[in-house]
């Protein structure tokens, strides 16, 4: 009884000196490497030129906030449910009166802290706040940890900066943005 068609036969044909000596197996490697030698380099000069990493990417967190510079967050915790790595934590509070113009709702997080040895970047707290107030940056990477202690994002870092907005965008069309100066799709 045969199972499958991808039966192969065989042989025990002696090798030749040629094929004993490993000649045609490393002429054919020499050859590989000199075809790479005259094609086009892909390393990139990273410092000065950032490759684009993509729509889908997900990078460095951020809290947004609206038109008119209100924090979004609401401090429901559903994304710290969400979280499966368990990385977000919050502790909500009441806004007081005269405190309008910082936040949108009488609920917001006082502390809304994300740490980032934990964090998977799967976007599940993306994708379970109801305010759209948290968003993984498609065009900013985390930075490096140099000490023990720049692990835990908190607020002074997360809540993004009303000269600095972060947009989206809703078409796929890719352009290249000011620290990108030289990468579009047709590029990669």
């Amino acid at each position: 009884m045969q199972l499958t068609n991808r039966s192969k036969q065989v042989s025990n044909k002696e090798m030749t000196l040629a094929e004993r000596m490993y000649l045609p197996a490393v002429i054919s490697g020499l050859g590989i490497t000199i075809r790479h030698l005259f094609r086009k380099k892909v390393t990139i000069q990273y410092p000065e030129v950032k490759k684009y990493l993509g729509p889908i990417y997900r990078g460095h967190h951020v809290l947004k906030r609206d038109e008119q510079g209100r924090e979004r967050c609401t401090a429901c915790g559903l994304c710290a449910v969400a979280c499966p790595a368990e990385a977000i934590s919050m502790v909500a509070a009441e806004r007081k009166k005269g405190e309008e113009k910082l936040y949108r709702e009488e609920k917001y997080a006082a502390v809304y802290e994300i740490n980032m040895l934990r964090c998977i970047f799967c976007g599940l707290c993306e994708e379970a706040c109801p305010k759209q107030a948290v968003y993984l940056r498609h065009d900013r990477m985390v930075p490096v940890f140099q000490e023990r202690d720049q692990v835990i994002y908190g607020k002074d870092r997360l809540v993004e900066k009303m000269d600095d907005r972060y947009v989206r965008a809703a078409n796929s069309e890719v352009k290249a943005t000011p620290t990108e100066p030289s990468l579009t799709r047709a590029a990669t």
